[in-house]
This record gives structure tokens, C-alpha cells and sequence, in this order.
């Protein structure tokens, strides 16, 4: 698609050579840009159409890259993208081997630093800032960090630390209500106050209208409105960090938002913005909808989503949100926690239904699970769903004050092992390794959605810690059942009798390993549990087989191989051991099922793998139909 100004643009540099009035053209320019690939691609499009006049003036103004500019979160950028000569790989948006869905600084120079969790925005702005101080450069960092992002505690850390530093730092704080599930705390509603402050504001220019006429009034009521704005606005906060605090001002109002920073430029000292933008801002199906609009998929700009034709199988994350509603009917001491993942989660039905048991503790995941710790001291049972990539931000609360005391959490851990599009950021391939090392904490891999429900029940049920790991999407289809009953706490299972060779399976990948087995003519147990390890399965297996593969969607160091590995040593065992799962490196952005393939974790990976390893131990090979011809 041709856009006559986008088509002149391939830096900023270009960029700030188009006069000032011609400005707005360029932003709708981007916004359709944006609209139109993200609706071929899929991909985060609310934020992103509600940053699109914020990213036209900074880029305006600053003298990037020169200028740092670090996005926080990072899945509002694609206008950035747009405006920094990669346009022309839109199409390829969160697709192997195109561009990443977030700032990757890999991929441009634009993109100063890798943000795709929240809230970190803030600090690595400073550390840029005090760099550019010691070195003289006097180059300006800009942090933009969401109204969400601002519940973190590591934001507020940051601001602590950047108060008392003379820098070039400008913390543009894009308040648009809205994260990804709609925010909560006392800090939303205080930055709330100004929606309520609009009298405020047409009185403020009406009185200076009035007041212009005499100028030494006009001045009294300057110097008063100075005293006075932090009892109004929301300033004081900010103000008391050390900030200068500026604002608030329309977010998508480029006349106010290019002359205010020109200003800002040119004063000393850590600065803050207060801008306010609307999600989806100029596509009014998102206006009207921002969640549904947060991440979708292929769609058709002038018809919008449209819900499938056939019912699509039920996700992991659906299973868990109705044994979360049903587990909270049978026991009234359950409460559900969530750190601002309400939709993601699956947890917006037990919300409707269980209001005063729902706590969504804002973008703060380490205070979520200290915060379950100090329910379950009270006899409550807390369930914490919290995607795996989230909660290793939460490691030392883990360890320090649930793991310590013992005390019966249960960690529901969504988006286990690779998640896709959203790349290594967000994938949850670590999980495994890092709570199996940690006492008291037990950690459950269900392989099916049936077994999904059934271990959260076993897992609910246990007097320590307990984390049930789940991929992202469906499973195979495996229909949950109605009750509530538990699968054996620690306990695996054989799915097929082979010979000689046994295939270990954690989690989902049992039915790719049932398959390869199928050619193979091996055995194959479903493990269940990484921790405790079925050792009195795994010692009968081992007597019986000559070779022993596990298989894994998680880190191979430290991972369940390792803890098979470890129970044979400890037994003085030797066998062969084959461990299959992900490598020691970070796995980039596409879809998940090339993605397990290109790592050799699909039924024909598993199988080739098998093969060159235990060639002398199995059959030969069947031929292929293309063989034979």
C-alpha cells in the first residue's frame, strides 16, 4: 500500500524535515500502516494505535538515536518500527525470522534496550541518562512507560533513584486507563482524578483569558495556580520524587504534544510527562473494545473480529478457569490472585462470580505471591495464576516466603514452555529448572486438559506449594471430566509397552512421543510429575528397558532429564539416557508448532533423535509410501 509520506520516511531523520503541519498526515499514515498488518498478521494493536501521535513527537523532537528512547512493555511500538526504516517488514510482524512484536536492540539501533515485560522502562532510561552524564555526551533518555506499568514496584524504585540525580531523564507516563486487563490500585484511581478535573482546567483558561487583560493579575494568578496545582492535578506524587511534572495534556493532540516537549528539552533535571491517550485511538471497533483488540489475530479491518464457525477445542487456560469457579464452589476458603492478567489468565468468570475472593494485584508479581503467602498464614488457599515467564520475577518471594514456611500456594503457571509469536520474552521454557531445585515445592505436568484439571484438584489438595504447569492454547482435545477428582499425588503412568527403549514424557509432548513410539515400537510412560519423581516407576522401567529418552518443552539443563538423571545416580544405576527438550539458547518469535519441530520435539523429531542414538537397539525403519515408489 502506498502512503505518500510514509514513502519519504525511512529514518526520523527524514521525519523531522516534513514541516510541522504536514504532521498529522503522518499519523494517519502510521495508524493505517499499523491497522493494516497487524490485521494480516496478528499482534497487539489497541496500544499500539494509542501511541501512533506520542511516537511522531518524540521522534519530532529527540534526535534519535542519539536520543534513547526505551518503550516500556514494548508491545506498543510498532509505530517506532514504522518510523525507523522497517516499514517494509511489517508483513513480517512476530513471524519466523521477521520482525519482533517487541523492541529488540538486535534489530535496530532505534531500539536501545529489550523491554517486553513491564515496568523496567524507568530504570534503564536512568542508567542511559547518568552513562551519558560520566561520559559527557549530553544525550537525552526517554522511558515510556504506561498507566499499568506504574503499579509495578520496580517503576517506583526507579523513580526513588532517579529524584536525586541531575540527568537528562524524561519519563513520559502514557495514561490510558487501561494495561491489559482493565487497573486497579489506589495509584489508577489517584491518576483517575484528573478525568474529574476537567472543571478545573476550563476554569484555569478561562480565568487566564480573562486575566490577560491585566497583567499584573494575570501574574498573582500564575504564581497561585503554581502553589496550588499539586492539590488538582496529580503532581504531588511525582513532584516529591524529585521530578518537574508536567501536564497532563492530550496524548493525541500533536500541536500541544510537540511544543511541550520542545520545552521540556530544554530544562535540567529528571522530568515528567503526564500524557493521556485512548487505546485504539482512530479504529472504533478497538476504541470500543480494547481488549478484544489487545492481541488479536488475522482479521478484516471493515468487518472486525468475527467469532469462528466452528467451536474452536478449549484451552488450557479455559480448563483452568472453570476448575478455578468450580474448586471456589465446593471450598469457601479459595481465593484467586492475579498480577493484572485477568483475560490472559482465564480468571474473568470467577471474577463475576466471586468478587470479594478475586484479587488482581496490578503489574506486581512479587507482591502477589508474598501477598497469597500472607493469606495461606491464615488459613485461606490461595491460587496464584500467573504465566511462567512472569513468575520468575517473582523468584526470591517464592523461595523466601512461600517455599520456607511451607505454605500450601498453588501456582497455576499458564504459557509453560514456548509461547510463539511473542518470542523469548514471554516463552516459559525455564520453569521446570528453577522451582525443582527449591524445597517444599512440588511441580505437576499435565499432558492433556483432562489431566489439567485433575492435577490442579491433586495440587489444591496438598498442605506445601504446589505449581501446575500448562501450554498456551489447546491440547489435543482430551474432554475434561465434570468432577473434581485428583490424579495420585507424585504418580506417572505407562501409555505403551515397547521393548528396550523407554520414552519418559513430561507434559503435552506425551502425544508426540506416542506417536513416534508407534514407528518406533518403544515404551512410553507419561511422568506427570517433575517433582517428586515417580522414582518407583522410574526404577521399574529402568530394570526392564536397556535405554531411557525424556522428553520435555522446557530447558534441558536442569530440567526433568536432569531430574531422571539424578534419581539413576542416586540409585547407581547406568543407563544410557537420551534427554530431548529445549536447548540452551534463547528461541525467537513464530509459530509454536515449527518452532517444537525446528528443536526436534515433534513426533518426527522425537523419533529421528531416537533412532540415531539407540540405532542398534531398535528395528529398522518402515519405508516411507515415497520410498517404495
Amino acid at each position: 500500500m502506498s502512503y505518500p509520506l510514509l514513502d519519504t520516511i525511512h529514518s526520523p531523520a527524514d521525519l523531522r524535515r516534513i514541516p510541522r503541519g504536514q504532521l498529522k498526515n503522518v499519523a494517519d499514515e502510521v495508524r493505517d500502516c499499523v491497522l493494516q498488518n497487524v490485521s494480516r498478521t496478528g499482534g497487539h494493536l489497541s496500544s499500539n494505535l494509542g501511541t501512533v501521535e506520542l511516537t511522531v513527537a518524540l521522534h519530532y523532537v529527540f534526535n534519535t538515536p542519539d536520543d534513547r528512547l526505551v518503550w516500556d512493555v514494548g508491545h506498543q511500538t510498532y509505530p517506532h518500527k514504522i518510523l525507523t526504516g522497517r516499514r517494509d517488514r511489517m508483513p513480517t510482524l512476530r513471524q519466523l525470522g521477521g520482525l519482533s512484536g517487541f523492541p529488540q536492540r538486535a534489530e535496530s539501533e532505534y531500539d536501545t534496550f529489550g523491554t517486553a515485560h513491564s515496568s523496567t522502562s524507568i530504570s534503564a532510561a536512568l542508567g542511559m541518562a547518568l552513562a551519558s552524564r560520566q561520559k559527557g555526551e549530553g544525550r537525552h533518555a526517554v522511558a515510556i512507560i504506561g498507566d499499568g506499568a506504574m503499579t509495578a514496584g520496580m517503576a517506583f524504585e526507579a523513580l526513588n533513584n532517579a529524584g536525586v540525580e541531575n540527568c537528562k531523564l524524561l519519563v513520559v507516563l502514557n495514561d490510558n486507563d487501561m494495561s491489559i486487563s482493565p487497573p486497579v490500585g489506589a495509584l489508577n484511581r489517584y491518576l483517575a482524578q484528573l478525568m474529574s478535573g476537567q472543571f478545573y482546567a476550563a476554569a484555569k483558561n478561562v480565568g487566564k483569558n480573562v486575566l490577560k487583560v491585566a497583567p499584573p493579575l494575570f501574574e498573582l494568578a500564575r504564581r497561585l495556580e503554581q502553589q496550588a496545582k499539586g492539590m488538582v492535578v496529580p503532581a504531588t506524587l511525582f513532584e516529591k520524587f524529585g521530578f518537574n511534572y508536567v501536564g497532563p495534556i492530550d496524548g493525541h493532540d500533536l500541536e500541544s504534544l510537540i511544543p511541550t516537549l520542545e520545552n521540556i528539552k530544554q530544562l535540567e533535571g529528571p522530568q515528567f510527562l503526564h500524557v493521556v491517550t485512548k487505546k485504539g485511538h482512530g479504529y472504533k471497533l478497538a476504541e470500543a473494545d480494547p481488549v478484544a483488540y489487545h492481541g488479536p489475530g488475522k482479521f478484516d479491518p471493515a468487518v472486525g473480529l468475527v467469532h469462528p464457525a466452528t467451536q474452536p477445542k478449549q484451552t488450557f487456560t479455559q480448563v483452568f478457569g472453570q476448575w478455578l469457579c468450580d474448586m471456589a464452589e465446593k471450598d469457601k476458603r479459595l481465593v484467586g490472585i492475579t498480577p493484572a492478567m485477568r483475560e490472559g489468565s482465564g480468571m474473568v468468570e470467577f471474577h463475576r462470580r466471586f468478587p470479594d475472593r478475586y484479587y488482581d494485584v496490578g503489574i506486581a508479581e512479587q507482591h502477589a505471591v508474598t501477598f497469597a503467602a500472607g493469606l495461606a498464614c491464615e488459613g485461606l488457599k490461595p491460587v496464584v495464576a500467573i504465566y511462567s515467564t512472569f513468575l520468575q520475577r517473582a523468584y526470591d518471594q517464592l523461595i523466601h516466603d512461600v517455599a520456607i514456611q511451607k505454605l500450601p500456594v498453588v501456582f497455576a503457571l499458564d504459557r509453560a514452555g514456548l509461547v510463539g509469536a511473542d518470542g523469548a520474552t514471554h516463552a516459559g521454557n525455564y520453569d521446570i529448572a528453577y522451582l525443582r531445585t527449591v524445597p517444599n515445592v512440588s511441580v505437576a505436568c499435565p499432558a492433556d486438559e483432562r489431566e489439567c484439571r485433575q492435577l490442579l484438584t491433586t495440587a489444591y489438595e496438598q498442605d506445601h506449594p504446589v505449581a501446575v504447569r500448562y501450554p498456551r492454547g489447546a491440547g489435543v482435545g482430551v474432554q475434561p471430566l465434570p468432577g473434581l477428582d485428583p490424579l495420585p499425588f507424585g504418580k506417572g503412568e505407562v501409555r505403551r509397552e515397547g521393548a528396550r527403549v523407554a520414552i519418559l514424557a513430561f507434559g503435552s509432548l506425551l502425544y508426540p512421543a506416542l506417536e513416534a513410539a508407534e514407528r518406533l515400537g518403544v515404551t512410553v510412560v507419561n511422568m506427570r510429575w517433575v517433582k517428586p519423581l515417580d522414582t518407583e516407576l522410574l526404577m521399574q522401567v529402568a530394570a526392564s528397558h536397556d535405554a531411557l529418552v525424556t522428553v520435555e518443552e522446557g530447558a534441558i539443563m536442569g530440567g526433568a532429564g536432569s531430574a531422571v538423571g539424578e534419581a539413576l545416580q542416586a540409585a547407581g544405576i547406568v543407563k544410557p539416557l537420551l534427554q530431548l527438550g529445549l536447548p540452551d539458547t534463547f528461541i525467537e518469535h513464530g509459530d509454536p508448532v515449527k518452532l517444537l519441530a525446528m528443536q526436534g520435539l515433534d513426533a518426527k523429531g522425537i523419533e529421528a533423535s531416537v533412532r540415531t542414538r539407540f540405532a542398534d537397539l531398535l528395528a529398522p525403519a518402515a519405508p516411507s509410501l515415497k520410498s517404495v515408489a
